[in-house]
């Protein structure tokens, strides 16, 4: 049989996972803290022929050899964690991080998650949660008569309440790092989950060792452009036609061998 048909069908998977992953971007296009994903691919090994440098005459040899690829595979989906255009919102409680860095929240089962989607809310017990409950690690309960809620850039949370003049301080809203982001295993709902890659979360005041601010008022949006995912989505089709045309014209040749003899 010939290798092209092989071939060829490896490269339509690879293009299925590409279209997979750039539908996946245009989706979540308007998802608050959402980071775009990247399909990378590395060809597969090569059937050797002919060796480079195998001696063709007495005095010369072979200068390159003759190697035949056998398609290509899916190496990464890598988050790209380059920052989102922030949106307005004019709510106290939606906070934006301009710079590296993850608010941190605790799930149902008491483990940490990250997040980069600072929409938060405030449930019966005045604790700021995410959209979906998950409390924001340090906890921050806004006091019932709070009629002001101020968070300054290195995250220090104040409140104005009722008959008073001064503001007071009643928390202070961390951020923490990694050395890798793009290691950090996606569960979903905008958390992540540090990994081994990763490398263990780093958290600090905002604005300090690297740590981006915060911004209230305003939220992240997606990192999504989506000119540039219409023009994935369009080569990724091309390519996608383009091998099923070589699986169409290998299939032609074996047509026309097999009517050689009648």
């Amino acid at each position: 049989m010939l290798r092209s048909l092989y071939t060829a069908g490896t490269g339509m998977i690879a293009q299925q996972t590409s279209l997979d992953v750039t539908s996946n971007n245009i989706a979540n296009v308007n998802t608050i803290g959402y980071k775009k994903q990247r399909a990378e691919f590395a060809d597969l090994f090569y059937q050797t022929m002919e060796y480079a440098g195998t001696s063709t005459s007495a005095t010369t040899t072979s200068p390159t050899g003759i190697n035949v690829g056998l398609g290509v595979r899916p190496t990464a989906v890598t988050k790209l964690f380059t920052q989102g255009n922030f949106k307005e919102t004019g709510n106290n409680l939606d906070l934006a991080i301009t710079g590296n860095g993850f608010f941190k929240v605790q799930l149902p089962d008491g483990s940490e998650a990250y997040t980069r989607n600072g929409s938060f809310k405030l449930d019966a017990n005045g604790q700021m949660v995410t959209s979906d409950g998950y409390p924001l690690v340090p906890n921050i309960v806004i006091p019932p008569d709070a009629v002001q809620i101020n968070i300054g850039t290195d995250g220090t949370v104040s409140v104005l309440q009722a008959g008073q003049t001064q503001t007071t301080q009643i928390g202070q809203i961390t951020l923490t790092n990694f050395i890798n982001p793009a290691g950090l295993h996606a569960l979903g709902d905008n958390n992540y989950i540090n990994t081994s890659a990763s490398g263990d979360p780093v958290e600090g005041v905002a604005g300090q060792n690297g740590l981006g601010q915060i911004r209230q008022g305003f939220v992240e949006m997606s990192n999504v452009q989506l000119v540039e995912e219409m023009t994935d989505l369009i080569t990724a089709q091309r390519a996608y036609d383009a091998n099923s045309k070589v699986i169409t014209t290998s299939d032609e040749m074996l047509k026309t061998i097999n009517q050689l003899k009648r």
